[in-house]
């Protein structure tokens, strides 16, 4: 384990914690399975079914993030990141695998952070296909609020342009 990159992830993350390890973990096997580089634009993206602790670790070290449009949150609630290279077409889905690890959070997290990654992960075929590159949307000012949202947000109502907020009072 990366002791020095492992304390990058606590301080950007705030602490440390087994959901911390866990999206460790599954960048480093991602990074091993797909020989991938720090992504700086679209190169690499990450689809996670969960939005917990993990996640944080993976914009950190992958450079998958929501604001460039590398990292897809689709809520499953599982354990589970899906990686693609977008110029080899190559993917993997990592999910973390069903453990007993009783109410010992620290010794849970030393167990993640040091056991060899197909102990704790299955490597499966990713059930999505690439996401295409992200869009950028103009921003619409809303006719009720005079908040701008993205075009791709922006509701009809009496004839007006409007954000969410503002449709569904």
């Amino acid at each position: 384990m990366d002791k020095k990159l492992w304390e990058e992830c606590v301080s950007f993350h705030g602490h440390e914690c087994p959901g911390l390890a866990i999206g460790f973990r599954a960048s480093e096997a991602a990074i091993k399975k797909l020989n991938l580089t720090f992504s700086k634009g679209e190169e690499i993206v990450c689809i996670t079914e969960n939005n917990a602790c993990g996640v944080d670790a993976i914009q950190y070290i992958t450079g998958c993030t929501f604001g460039k449009g590398n990292l897809i949150f689709k809520d499953k609630g599982k354990q589970a990141f899906t990686f693609f290279r977008k110029d080899t077409r190559e993917g993997v889905r990592i999910v973390l695998k069903a453990f007993n690890h009783a109410d010992d959070r620290k010794k849970w997290m030393e167990y993640l952070l040091n056991a060899p990654l197909e102990e704790i992960f299955d490597f499966k075929t990713p059930p999505y296909e690439i996401p295409p590159k992200a869009r950028i949307y103009p921003s619409i000012k809303c006719e009720i609020c005079g908040e701008y949202a993205g075009e791709h947000r922006i509701r009809l109502k009496d004839g007006k342009k409007v954000c969410i907020d503002c449709f569904g009072e």
